[in-house]
């Protein structure tokens, strides 16, 4: 399995490509190339096509070849990319249609190195963890490896936050009957049975998140974190939801962006550049025929985008480079709202373990 860059500590960050415009619609900038080849490789994928669940972008579509890279570099001949929910059995069911149909060389998950995890947890539910499963879970074999990995990427207020959302994503998401990333499951089952390499296509959380607090003013990041704290502690039951229903990563992101705006340039924005990265110009799939992309419906738009809009200045150190100077005396100050933050969440933790617990007994 291959694993995305590893992060630069370059001075600043540069968003090298806009998202996509208001009139952009990656249906039908990708319809005409995704019809025929779908129908020769399984006319059962017609329906996914049709629907929009299923794009093709052929090399021919890309941006220009950076004049940086190698001379020996090769872009995959074909992109595929398959949009799903990461709580619907549907979908696990159409990744291992696809992949089988398809039969890539590799295959890219919306994924980091420190959610990988997710790719091997249990199917089995009878054993169900008190706290839900989701893209922002601390999990896998290697726990305390994973809190060591994300305090060195994004810092301890980013590990602070990953904590929060871990809980309050877990319990807006209590009521669907579904474990969380069936999809990628099947991604890394299928791609064992037909010899294709995984690659590991999102930026790591701990840089997103890291960049999510810097996008916030002081005032924004207290209301943050006094309205996640409050929709953890909140008694309210949530109610038992289909998997349509259920609420994704993406709706998330987009319900805090909505009251935080600067936040959906590193919640989403530049993670869609950053995959579209890892699908056609990762060192993974360099000389590649075929890759396809396993990631979440909301992405769609802005990763068709970005494949075919780059003009060669798409590279990963703009993704992941972080902002390292800051005084002595402000360094202090976000050491002590640091600890307030880590505090918080590691008690809100507790308290839902233990209000969970009760309800098991009873």
């Amino acid at each position: 399995m291959a694993a995305g860059p590893t992060p630069s500590t370059a001075a600043s960050f540069r968003p090298p490509l806009p998202p996509p415009p208001p009139c952009f619609d990656y249906r039908s900038a990708s319809l005409a190339d995704t019809r025929a080849s779908a129908a020769a490789a399984d006319p059962a994928l017609a329906g996914l096509v049709e629907s929009g669940a299923l794009v093709r972008v052929p090399r021919r579509r890309f941006g220009p070849v950076p004049a940086w890279r190698p001379p020996d570099f090769a872009e995959p001949e074909d992109v595929w990319i398959l949009g799903t929910s990461h709580l619907s059995a549907e979908s696990a069911d159409e990744v291992e249609r696809v992949l089988r149909a398809v039969r890539p060389d590799n295959v890219v998950v919306e994924l980091c190195r420190s959610r990988a995890g997710i790719m091997y947890a249990s199917d089995d539910a009878s054993g169900e963890p008190l706290l839900k499963s989701n893209m922002f879970s601390l999990g896998g074999a290697k726990f305390f490896g994973a809190v060591n990995r994300s305090i060195n990427l994004g810092g301890q207020s980013a590990l602070a936050l990953r904590l929060l959302l871990a809980v309050f994503s877990s319990k807006i998401s209590s009521g669907a009957n579904r474990p969380f990333g069936e999809e990628f499951r099947a991604a890394r089952r299928v791609s064992e049975d037909i010899g294709a390499q995984l690659v590991l296509g999102d930026r790591p959380i701990e840089i997103t998140l890291e960049r999510a607090l810097k996008s916030l003013s002081w005032d924004e990041k207290t209301k943050l974190v006094i309205s996640l704290f409050r929709g953890i502690t909140s008694t309210t039951d949530m109610p038992q939801q289909d998997e349509k229903a259920a609420v994704s990563p993406y709706e998330l992101y987009e319900k805090l962006s909505s009251s935080y705006p600067s936040l959906l340039q590193p919640l989403v924005h530049e993670r869609d550049m950053f995959m579209a990265w890892s699908l056609k110009r990762s060192k993974a799939v360099n000389k590649s025929k075929t890759v396809v992309g396993v990631i979440g419906k909301g992405h769609m738009n802005g990763v068709v985008y970005a494949l075919i809009s780059d003009q060669g200045d798409l590279r990963f150190r703009d993704l992941v480079g972080r902002e390292s100077s800051e005084t002595w005396a402000s360094s202090v100050v976000k050491g002590l709202v640091r600890d307030t933050v880590i505090g918080l969440a590691l008690w809100a933790l507790y308290e839902l373990l233990q209000a969970a617990a009760v309800h098991i007994k009873l």
